[in-house]
């Protein structure tokens, strides 16, 4: 079992940037495939990028390539996700998920373990 908490959130003008953290407990945080995904109202939560267990391997949609960087530290059981260029449609709640799975994945159903999520306000 992991638990999951998210921090960074909040309002920021186009173009801007943010960093939200992730912190999860537990021992086995490292074993973990991380990821990040976003839901805007009355939209279902998408997928916004993954790291593999030791950081190796990054994986993003299409709508943050080239913007947004996820990076985490195994000693400090944190995963980060750095935002940048921001836009108005970056506008949601983001949550951080943590896979037993040995792979990284852009499927909600690969994920075992969620954050409460943190909310991002862009402005235009």
């Amino acid at each position: 079992q992991v638990q999951l908490v998210e921090s960074g959130g909040g309002l920021v003008q186009a173009g801007g940037s943010l960093r939200l953290s992730c912190a999860a407990s537990g021992r086995t945080f490292s074993s973990y495939v991380m990821g990040w995904f976003r839901q805007a109202p009355g939209k279902e939560r998408e997928f916004v990028g993954s790291i593999s267990w030791n950081g190796g391997r990054t994986y993003y949609a299409d709508s943050v390539k080239g913007r947004f960087t996820i990076a985490r530290d195994n000693a400090k059981n944190t995963v980060y996700l750095q935002m940048s260029s921001l836009k108005p449609e970056d506008t949601a709640a983001y949550y951080c998920a943590a896979s037993r799975r040995p792979f990284i994945s852009s499927s909600y159903y690969e994920y075992d373990y969620w954050g409460q999520g943190t909310q991002v306000t862009v402005s235009s």
